[in-house]
């Protein structure tokens, strides 16, 4: 059946088990990622928001099969990546990449440029052996290269640079869903808009999809269609960007927000401080996780676990005060 989705996450856990004892038995886990469903649309972006640790990054590896999933289904083309064997999943890599986060330790310091983009494309005979260097050339060009690069090693470049290499490489593959995670957090702001409006010009050309993985609420707000918050490896709120940005419902949502610095001086922004660190995902806390840091906690928070519902416009959220309103 045709779906406007490049990819279906239903259900996605990723639990780590925590080994004691002389015999090394599991005696507990870290519930890094612990049921998240969301769709990517054809040519869309879906950007995944929340603070170090709620899961953001486990979600990316995990589709790429770089850990496995302790449950859940991943669509792609509506082929179920979790359940691939290992022919299936090497046939699954070039239309599924991944950009890093650090741009200098994801590359091989021992390889030039040509190589680091070309490598993969050897590896899945993407291109023929006379047409190989005309091919990485074209890609280094789209992606803002100099031709002249492509004998040069990575520590010659500036951090920029680097992730363009990066993002070479990913192209490389004629993939139709990049996983970019945290791809301009390591970048000077000026660096960070020239990265990030190449992703974007590419994405229009070639007709990408996006999982755009960042802490960063301006970014995310300038590149995606649809915003997924996390806290503690659920998501708490989802909705297109222009809804959840000027509508956000979640307490949680509503104090990311709050910390987003607007270049106006005359605009007075309420801040909202969060009491209190987060949980340990090896001990979340009972019923919704978010309970020991929300001001407007009731009784009913702390015994039983939100749905996650859609309350109109696409307008997703898991928050027991959606229910009194």
């Amino acid at each position: 059946m045709a779906t406007d989705n490049i990819l279906e996450v239903r259900n996605m856990v990723k639990h780590y088990p925590i080994k004691a004892g002389v015999f090394q038995h599991t005696v507990g886990h870290v519930k890094s990622v612990d049921g998240v469903s969301f769709n990517i649309g054809r040519g869309k972006t879906f950007g995944l928001v929340g603070e170090s640790g709620c899961g953001k990054t486990t979600i990316g590896r995990t589709l790429l099969r770089l850990t496995e999933p302790t449950s859940g289904e991943a669509i792609l083309n509506g082929k179920d990546i979790f359940k691939m064997k290992k022919r299936e999943l090497k046939e699954m890599r070039p239309h599924v990449q991944m950009i890093f986060q650090d741009p200098y330790s994801s590359l091989d310091p021992r390889m030039p440029v040509g190589e680091i983009i070309g490598e993969a494309v050897k590896e899945h005979n993407i291109v023929s052996k006379a047409d190989y260097r005309d091919y990485v050339l074209n890609i280094m060009e789209d992606c803002g290269l100099r031709t002249y690069y492509i004998d040069r090693y990575p520590h010659e470049f500036s951090g920029g640079q680097r992730q363009r290499i990066c993002i070479a490489r990913a192209l490389a593959l004629n993939p139709s869903l990049i996983v970019a995670d945290e791809p301009v957090s390591a970048l000077d702001v000026s660096i960070q808009a020239q990265v990030i409006n190449l992703m974007r010009d590419l994405q229009e050309k070639r007709n990408l999809s996006y999982l755009f993985i960042s802490h960063d609420l301006s970014v995310v707000e300038y590149i995606s269609d649809v915003v997924g918050v996390m806290y503690l490896g659920n998501l708490v709120e989802m909705a297109p960007k222009k809804e959840l940005f000027k509508n956000p419902q979640h307490p949680y949502t509503k104090a990311l927000l709050s910390a987003v610095p607007i270049p106006d001086p005359d605009v007075k922004m309420k801040r909202i401080i969060l009491e209190g660190d987060i949980p340990s995902p090896a001990n979340p806390p009972s019923g919704c996780k978010f309970h020991t840091r929300c001001p407007y906690a009731k009784p009913i928070c702390k015994e039983k676990v939100p749905e996650f519902k859609d309350y109109g416009n696409d307008h997703q959220i898991a928050c027991h005060l959606m229910d009194e309103k």
